[in-house]
């Protein structure tokens, strides 16, 4: 059974929508042709996530998510996804959005990364923005 959990680390934090979310997800990764086994979405800390991107990535800098891909089949999603709701509420306020448009672009870009999308160069960073908004654009909450 495909399973989409949020959990906690190092703060409290209740995601609104739970099941709206996940269908959402859901529906973007079957869109993109891939089949869901399961997903972890980890809500954290910066200092927790600052700890995971200097152990397990050798990146002594604060960012908003850490993607982790546990699958060993193509075209199957595993996956652990750690996001700082510490920096999404600083990144909102940067870009003047609310928290939760904020949150869920994070949400779906790290979906997007364990769906092959990359965002390294200014191309793959474009057209990883234009599957977000598209993505974002198709919530019904």
């Amino acid at each position: 059974m495909p399973a989409i959990h949020f959990f906690e680390e190092d703060i409290t934090y209740k995601l609104k929508n739970k099941t709206l979310v996940r269908q959402w997800i859901t529906q973007t990764i079957l869109a993109e042709g891939y089949k869901l086994k399961e997903l972890n979405y980890i809500f954290c800390s910066d200092a927790y996530l600052l700890q995971i991107n200097q152990q397990y990535l050798n990146h002594d800098t604060y960012t908003d998510i850490v993607t982790f891909d546990n699958s060993e089949t193509e075209k199957v999603i595993i996956g652990d996804i750690f996001i700082s709701i510490e920096r999404i509420r600083e990144n909102a306020a940067k870009f003047s959005t609310s928290e939760t448009d904020e949150l869920h672009r994070v949400i779906i870009h790290g979906a997007l990364h364990l769906l092959g999308y990359k965002d390294k160069t200014p191309a793959t960073k474009q057209k990883m923005t234009q599957k977000e908004d598209f993505y974002l654009n198709k919530r019904s909450f």
